[in-house]
């Protein structure tokens, strides 16, 4: 659409009284805007103030310039909104920048701003400014970095900026005034004075902030004074704003500050004269909550959440799959919409109004003003506005907001619950009854106060529901107690339950059917949290995707936090999986394939991590690097929830080299203390728990030899000394970390090793013996361990390994592929795969259903039926000696030998 500046003009004299002085105040800039420039109209404004003899005036001068410029440009369609509201933003910025100065050397005056800062929330946080806006900065000072005179106490010189702060921009002069300063939003803005240290701030949001300043900070930006404090002091409280578990009681807040705006808006709920554009149902504020309240429920579990800007996020939400993009698009263009006709109110009178007029004639005069043709036409249009986004919001708050938030405690009637519990077919609902009152009784400490037996009385008739229609009523209700007693606060979890009940069946089923998950449960309840989502039952990404988003740190994490991170990644990850398994929702073999990509992912961002920050006091090796090396099941490609991974760590170059850090190490030493910490990064408890148990006795030398080996070494010592099974074991290897050109070499080295020519009496000879010492020190732990069962999985490994030693064929460590290379060669009789993948899915779901090997009860024998894809456990039972059969024969026809299965 082409701009009308020429119309804009004529729109801003005959409907806009403030702007219609501005135009015969400022004749140079009028006629720049008659000529149709509005590049060159901003570029006047932002000049306006020059030559001004002090800050105060320069600053009005520009205000006011920069106002008209603006207003003509938006009413003329040439400036977007985005275009009008960050201008507006950012002079927004460059005055509270001038007044903290001129705050600062008025009492000492050669001083160089430092210590003092404005933190901008709501709109100028966003770079949303409104065209006639208050600002609601919050002032903070370090007392040992602000400059004053030496007599002063740093608090009084901290008041002092801040009221010249005030004064500069709020006061009302001749030249007109700046912006509106409102300090509200300051910590206990009635007690606090004007400028709070920093250190008080951090206090008051690590200990007593409430909600509503949670969703204020969501916005919140570093903007004036000493930046770099603000950006320090912002990641300080991140954890404040962006909860790792999601918090539904922040959204009951937000309801309940909703009812509250509703309730005391002036003008009515329905449109008409005097209605509210931004407190109205279905106006601003409620776009800005719609967006805000989804960023409170996800982004402290989405970094790509974290946006100040309304359009911004709720793109940001639809791309994410949170809300629907058309839902989305419809409240993003009514926001635009209901904020441009709110810039044509306050361009009437420079007001800070929101309400459209009470009267026929100004309300005309705003729609003309806006190129309407009367007051019903903008009327109709608002109406039809705020009803779709009116509907939209409601339908939010009433699904993430708990039915009882009054705060009153109702302690359940003895009565009631006995009743409740026999209805429900508990075995002893009495002795039942009284656990219950137990947990309510302070003896939890996640139910001792108030707001959390609230919380857990609002779920408790659906939770104790779900617990008996789940397939181990008592297992579940003992893990749930056991949970509930790990928790130092289950608020959120009773609140998320609430919010999403179709979690309770899902939960109950966790308890009952999968002990490591429960387990997991209980050490971290947010576990959880993922699985509202819609992607809770699709498999991760390949290995490139899960390194990308393992790699997503906050800028100022240190090594800690980014050891913390990977580990609630992987450990959602995890659990997702594990409940994949048991919903039947995905093959246990794609279930198995994810863990390991998982697995690989969470090793190659952690062993990078480690390289940099052992690099910050070391150094580097010239020509040589750290390469880890995956066998076993991790060479494989395909884990269960049990694995631990093998790893081999090796490294590049001349072992008689030295780092050329601050403090250089020789490269045999560096690469061992280096590998040490690599393994420590998987393996070390640390906040967010544990993360692999790693392996690496497959190393030259063993259990008792040095972590690491170069690659030399590595090779010479499988070419001269390695034991036959530790070739076997080499058939599964896959590295893992390291750059390309070093992978190359080191597969190469193994490709020498397994190709080797080989005495085929000797190596036959070497491998019975081998399983049978394997046999006779490791058995079947129970009846479904099909791993070290004969005819299972170690017998179907030994049958592969052994071909592939003697005929150098088939050299892929995914067994599957190498069972397909050799059936083709004709070195395995048909059928091999089919046999492998039905142990291997087995192997898989077992290890979460029933991880002790025995058959377990009737609940999980059918998980476990509904996981491997049969109709009944006698199918399946079938099936698993079938593959065993097949095994053997394959046995027998490697080895010469019968195999009893004990089928």
């Amino acid at each position: 659409m082409t701009a009308d500046w020429t119309g804009a003009l004529a729109r801003a004299r005959a409907h806009a009284p403030y702007l219609a002085g501005l135009l015969d105040r400022l004749p140079d800039l009028t006629e720049i805007l008659a000529a149709g420039d509005g590049e060159a109209a901003l570029a006047w404004a932002f000049k306006a103030g020059e030559g001004a003899p002090e800050v105060p005036v320069a600053l009005r001068r520009e205000k006011q310039a920069l106002a008209l410029a603006l207003a003509i440009g938006d009413l003329a369609g040439a400036f977007p909104l985005l275009k009008v509201t960050g201008e507006l933003s950012a002079f927004a910025d460059r005055a509270l920048d001038a007044a903290i100065a001129a705050g600062i050397r008025r009492r000492v005056p050669d001083s160089e701003p430092a210590g003092f800062l404005a933190l901008a929330l709501g709109k100028h946080g966003a770079g949303e400014l409104n065209y006639s806006s208050d600002i609601d900065p919050i002032l903070l000072f370090e007392p040992e970095l602000l400059p004053r005179r030496e007599r002063d106490e740093p608090g009084e010189a901290a008041q002092r900026v801040a009221r010249t702060v005030v004064e500069t921009l709020s006061q009302v002069t001749a030249e007109g005034y700046v912006f509106r300063v409102d300090l509200r939003l300051r910590p206990a803005s009635e007690v606090s004075p004007l400028a709070i240290s920093v250190d008080a701030a951090l206090t008051h949001y690590e200990s007593s902030a409430l909600a509503w300043e949670r969703a204020a900070f969501i916005r919140a930006r570093a903007c004036a004074g000493d930046v770099p404090a603000g950006e320090a002091f912002l990641a300080a409280i991140r954890p404040f704003v962006w909860r790792k578990s999601l918090d539904f009681g922040a959204i009951a807040e937000i309801g309940r500050l909703t009812a509250q705006i509703r309730a005391s808006t002036r003008g009515g709920p329905s449109v008409g004269p005097g209605f509210d554009l931004k407190k109205g149902r279905g106006g601003i504020r409620e776009v800005e909550f719609y967006a805000q309240t989804h960023q409170l429920i996800h982004g402290g579990r989405n970094p790509a959440l974290r946006l100040r800007g309304t359009r911004a996020t709720l793109d940001a939400l639809a791309d994410a799959g949170l809300v629907p993009a058309a839902e989305a698009k419809l409240l993003g263009e009514s926001y635009d919409r209901l904020r441009t006709i709110e810039h044509r109110l306050q361009m009437m009178h420079d007001q800070q109004t929101h309400s459209l007029p009470a009267t026929p004639e100004a309300l005309d005069a705003v729609a003309q003003l806006d190129g309407l043709p009367d007051g019903q036409a903008l009327l109709a249009e608002i109406a039809e506005i705020t009803d779709a986004v009116g509907d939209r919001y409601d339908a939010l708050i009433m699904a993430n907001t708990p039915s009882d938030t009054s705060g009153t405690v109702a302690m359940p009637d003895q009565a009631t619950l006995l009743d409740d519990l026999e209805g429900l077919g508990f075995a002893d609902p009495s002795a039942l009854a009284e656990r219950i009152e137990g947990w309510q009784s302070g003896r939890m400490r996640a139910l001792r106060s108030n707001a959390a037996r609230t919380a857990f009385e609002a779920i408790r008739r659906d939770l104790l529901s779900a617990l008996a229609a789940a397939p181990a009523p008592e297992r579940a209700l003992a893990r749930w107690e056991q949970l509930l007693n790990n928790l130092p606060s289950a608020i959120n979890l009773f609140r998320l339950l609430e919010a999403r009940p179709a979690l309770l069946e899902l939960l109950a089923r966790i308890l009952s059917l999968a002990p490591p998950l429960a387990d997991a449960l209980a050490r971290r309840a947010d576990l959880l949290d993922p699985l509202i989502d819609a992607s809770a039952f699709d498999l991760p990404g390949d290995t490139g995707e899960l390194i990308a988003a393992f790699s997503r740190f906050e800028p100022d994490d240190d090594y800690e936090r980014k050891l913390d991170s990977v580990r609630r990644k992987v450990g959602e990850l995890r659990f997702k999986l594990g409940v994949q398994l048991i919903e039947g929702a995905n093959d246990p073999i794609a279930v198995g394939r994810a863990l390991a990509r998982v697995a690989e992912a969470a090793l190659v961002v952690l062993t990078g991590e480690t390289v940099a920050e052992f690099e910050t006091t070391h150094g580097r090796i010239p020509g040589s690097e750290l390469l880890v090396l995956g066998l076993g099941r991790m060479g494989g490609g395909v884990l269960t929830h049990a694995s631990d991974l093998d790893l081999v760590y090796l490294f590049t170059g001349n072992f008689n080299a030295e780092s050329d850090g601050r403090r250089p190490l020789g490269a045999t030493h560096y690469y061992n203390r280096l590998s040490q910490r690599a393994i420590s990064a998987l393996t070390v408890p640390t906040a967010e728990g544990a993360l692999f148990e790693v392996d690496t006795r497959l190393r030259p030398s063993g259990a008792q030899g040095p972590p690491a080996a170069s690659i030399d070494s590595f090779e010479r010592y499988q070419r001269e000394q390695a034991w036959t099974w530790e070739h076997m074991a080499l058939c599964r290897a896959r590295p893992l970390y390291g750059a390309p050109p070093a992978r190359a070499t080191l597969l190469e080295a193994i490709g020498h090793v397994l190709t080797a020519p080989r005495q085929v009496d000797e190596l036959r000879a070497a491998v019975l013996e081998m399983r049978a010492t394997m046999a006779a020190h490791k058995r079947p732990k129970g009846a479904l361990d099909v791993k070290l069962s004969r005819g299972g999985l170690v017998d179907l490994e030994f049958i592969v390994h052994f071909l592939q030693l003697r005929e150098g064929k088939g050299l892929d460590p995914d067994l599957a592929k190498a069972i397909r290379v050799l059936e083709a060669e004709g070195l395995l009789p048909a059928g091999l795969v089919d046999a492998h993948d039905v142990l291997t899915r087995f192997l898989v779901a077992a290890r979460l259903l029933a991880p002790d090997s025995m058959v377990p009860g009737q609940a999980a024998c059918m998980a476990l039926e509904r996981a491997c894809g049969y109709g009944g456990w006698n199918e399946l039972t079938a099936a698993l000696g079938h593959a065993r059969a097949q095994v053997a024969a394959a046995w027998q026809q490697a080895f010469g030998e019968t195999l009893e299965t004990d089928e």
